[in-house]
């Protein structure tokens, strides 16, 4: 009795796992048009992160650290940028906006530097060239005050 019950849930299972047929799954998540360059803004922190720490340990000078660091929070807004400039186009045009930045590089024009709060941390005090998210020394919201 039993070893019939067992065939029977055996070949039952067999059966669901065939007949399962593509239309009766649900269609997929459309690409995010933003996934690649969120994935290199992630990298970019993770390099900041880790030049911090090789400057902790005395691996770098502090010629040498200002520098890698001023690069990579450059690319940090650029990246930044281009990725809040394709959410507003997508949003302004809806679901199928393309994105024209994307073959010119990725990032908007910028425009010069000025020094206001927003390019200055109000957790740590680090002050940048251009107003950012989150901050390239402290990783906390450049915003978000206490939080």
């Amino acid at each position: 009795m039993i070893t019939v019950l067992a065939a029977a849930l055996a070949v039952g299972a067999l059966a669901l796992v065939l007949l399962i047929r593509p239309h009766h799954l649900p269609p997929p998540e459309p690409a995010s048009p933003t996934a690649h360059l969120e994935q290199r803004r992630k990298t970019v922190y993770d390099n900041l992160r880790d030049l911090q720490f090789e400057y902790r340990l005395g691996k770098l000078s502090d010629a040498d650290y200002q520098e890698a660091k001023k690069l990579l929070q450059q690319e940090l807004a650029q990246l930044t940028a281009a990725i809040e400039g394709k959410r507003a186009s997508a949003h302004l045009q809806g679901p199928k906006a393309s994105a024209p930045n994307a073959a010119a590089g990725g990032a908007p024009p910028s425009t010069p530097p000025t020094q206001s709060a927003g390019n200055r941390c109000p957790h740590c005090g680090a002050l940048f060239a251009q107003p950012l998210k989150f901050c390239g020394e402290c990783g906390r919201p450049m915003l978000g005050g206490d939080s």
